[in-house]
């Protein structure tokens, strides 16, 4: 027997026994759900190459609230709008933390304002609303962060002349740009290249998560790390990423100033350094290092996926790009930008923004969550750490909550009393580029595709091209 395959059968030996340990604890009262091979769990049931699709359709055979085995792994699933309602919402603090995503737990190792769980996530998150308002997020200055983007782009835009063009790289490098002017303090010239790189390694492991091999590391993320595969190329870029920040966070340390701070960094160095001589302090390096990378990774790719899928939908359906316009020259015309505080008169635009967010559903099945203590829910206990899965496709395609759920229909939206999470740099965004330009598609809109090339992490927009026709 070779060196490799030894530790290999051991590996597997291990966590058939690790597997029927957990099997014979308490499990509580678990919801039903399809019956578990030992070590393989229900992976039979989820050989579909998108998981998303396997489990929605255990859903409709075990109902809302199912249990399924990640190979080893056990998690309860929620489906519906009304049960992740109940669980997100009206159960929130049983239901805060946050469960094992392989993918990312083998690069964070629980640290950063996404990944960490207790105490240590209800700091950090606290300091990091408090620091980002500070900074702009939802003042009016990332409002002028976001036209200051709005108008590099525009001219970047304008360049490509009527040519056919990706538009993958002129979105991604905007929308982080407003992020990285948060974090760092500036934004960088669209041909900087740590701005490429960040983004090009970001819009990779974005894809990667997305594939079946990301899929296939979340249930066997042990198995995997001895498996070649493009998911190896997950942690170095990660790896990477985790290097740039770092080399800024020293250039921070360099020049801070306590008494006056430039971005969310200098802050981050400013708290560490307060609270050194505490030995319970959640403030240190890598905790600086990962939640600049979170909110990196998080202000970047999904605002730019989503706004791919605006661009493919404007594409598609001609008419509602001319209603935008329309909307668009009657409320701001042409003598300025678009801005933020014109979406009230603009209620036509705002639903079609919502509507996109909907229907493209970037995150599908979010990050997985766990109950923090023993939780009764709807009538199964589920004992505490154990990981839930909310799938968000069912609750934005609820035939209950919309009237034509797999349709896009902005009508949806107009005079509805619904609230889904946006990025402030949609409406300027979006508005700005249909107030210059016409979205026109290489071939006839009735044959673009709008199901995703793929469903894993992220439901990701097809490849395409565009021409912009100057307005």
């Amino acid at each position: 027997m070779d060196s490799i395959s030894t530790p290999v059968l051991l590996l597997l030996l291990a966590l058939v026994c690790l597997f029927l340990t957990l099997s014979s604890r308490s499990k509580g009262r678990l919801p039903p759900g399809p019956r578990p091979l030992p070590l393989l769990g229900n992976l039979l049931q989820l050989r579909s190459q998108n998981m998303l699709t396997s489990l929605t359709k255990l859903s409709k055979k075990y109902g809302s609230v199912f249990t399924v085995h990640l190979g080893p792994r056990r998690v309860v699933v929620l489906s519906g709008y009304q049960t992740v309602k109940e669980a997100l919402v009206d159960q929130a603090e049983e239901f805060s933390g946050r469960g094992d995503y392989p993918v990312f737990l083998n690069f964070t190792k629980g640290n950063g304002i996404a990944f960490s769980n207790g105490d240590r996530w209800k700091v950090l998150r606290r300091f990091s609303i408090q620091i980002l308002r500070n900074f702009g997020m939802g003042k009016r200055s990332i409002e002028e962060r976001i036209l200051e983007e709005g108008s590099f782009l525009l001219a970047e835009l304008r360049n490509t002349n009527g040519e056919p063009f990706d538009p993958t790289f002129f979105l991604s490098r905007s929308v982080s740009n407003i992020i990285c002017s948060v974090l760092f303090g500036s934004r960088f010239d669209y041909e900087d290249k740590r701005l490429l790189t960040i983004i090009s390694l970001i819009n990779e492991n974005f894809q990667i998560m997305s594939s079946p091999w990301g899929e296939l590391y979340n249930l066997f993320p042990s198995l995997l790390d001895w498996v070649p595969g493009p998911h190896r190329r997950l942690f170095q870029n990660f790896g990477c990423v985790k290097d740039l920040i770092a080399h800024s966070v020293r250039d921070h340390q360099a020049s801070l100033d306590p008494n006056s701070p430039r971005d969310f960094i200098d802050c981050f160095l400013t708290k560490m350094a307060q609270e050194k001589q505490d030995p319970l302090s959640h403030f240190y390096m890598d905790t600086l290092l990962m939640t600049t990378h979170n909110l990196l990774f998080g202000g970047t790719e999904t605002v730019g996926t989503t706004l791919r899928f605006t661009f493919l939908v404007l594409m598609k359906y001609q008419e509602v790009q001319a209603r935008i316009q329309e909307e668009i020259d009657r409320v701001v015309g042409r003598a300025r930008l678009p801005a933020l505080e014109d979406r009230t008169a603009m209620p036509y635009t705002d639903a079609v923004i919502h509507e996109v967010q909907r229907f493209a559903d970037v995150i599908p099945m979010n990050l997985p969550h766990r109950v923090t203590q023993d939780t009764v829910f709807r009538g199964f206990l589920l004992p505490k750490g154990t990981d839930v899965i909310t799938l968000l496709n069912t609750v934005h395609h609820d035939p209950t909550q919309f009237l034509t759920p797999r349709e896009f229909n902005p009508e949806h939206f107009l005079d509805a009393n619904r609230c889904f999470k946006k990025s402030p740099a949609f409406m300027p965004f979006s508005a700005a580029i249909l107030q210059s330009f016409s979205l026109q598609p290489l071939g006839a809109p009735e044959d673009i595709d709008l199901t995703p090339l793929s469903s894993g992490l992220g439901n990701l927009p097809r490849p395409f091209q565009l021409r912009l026709r100057a307005r």
